[in-house]
């Protein structure tokens, strides 16, 4: 049994990742930001514990981790979204989709270090997007920041590694999750019929992925695309 931790783990993908791996016998912690409701659904369906914190936040993040005794496995899930024109993005929100995006897996990966560096192993495993990889119209601040996070992958991926430590990311395409919401059901079913596998993606297909990754050990600084092959 390894200890599992998921930030993001209350809702969509991070929900599937915390059920996925809490299935596997693993000890599992799941940050949240603030659906309690949502968060204790997934601890009691789980048995998974939830901690609440905002993952840009640097201290609440290490108050977090502080009631963790042990970290194997790091999951940097914690995700937004915004869907606009460049020109109307206001500079509060592209600041903050960075602040959770990015910075948020700055904090985690800190918070976390100490135990992997003491036993000369660990997994991380960031999240991405297929836009991340080629970048999507009405969605460039998000792109920014899913293409941050493959980059920072590869470059820990190097820097860690020495220390026995393992990073790869998994780039989603479409999933049915919120972050769906701004799209019509027309929309959704010709992004299915654009896709080579002809169907949009679920949370639990890429916890699957994450789940590979986290028993590959020969495999680091990889960017798997989860994402029915809308992108080839």
């Amino acid at each position: 049994m390894k200890t599992v931790v998921i930030t993001g783990g209350s809702r969509g993908i991070g929900a599937a990742a915390v059920e996925r791996f809490a299935a596997l016998g693993h000890r599992v912690y799941f940050l949240y930001a603030g659906n309690d409701g949502a968060a204790q659904a997934v601890a009691e369906k789980t048995g998974a514990i939830p901690l609440r914190c905002d993952v840009a936040d640097r201290e609440g993040v290490q108050a977090a981790f502080a009631r963790i005794p042990d970290v194997d496995i790091l999951i940097c899930n914690a995700g937004i979204s915004h869907y606009g024109l460049m020109r109307d993005i206001r500079e509060e929100e592209w600041d903050r989709l960075f602040a959770v995006n990015v910075k948020g897996i700055y904090h985690a990966v800190n918070a976390a270090m100490p135990h992997f560096l003491r036993r000369h192993s660990g997994c991380i495993i960031t999240v991405s997007s297929m836009w991340g990889q080629v970048g999507a119209s009405c969605e460039a601040a998000y792109s920014a920041t899913k293409g941050a996070v493959i980059a920072l992958t590869k470059a820990l991926a190097k820097e860690l590694g020495p220390s026995g430590i393992r990073v790869n990311c998994v780039a989603p395409g479409v999933i049915l999750t919120d972050m769906c919401a701004h799209f019509s059901q027309e929309d959704l079913d010709c992004l299915a019929r654009d896709t080579p596998l002809e169907r949009n993606g679920t949370p639990m297909d890429v916890a699957k992925a994450m789940e590979y990754l986290a028993q590959a050990d020969f495999v680091t600084g990889h960017v798997l695309s989860v994402d029915g092959g809308f992108v080839i």
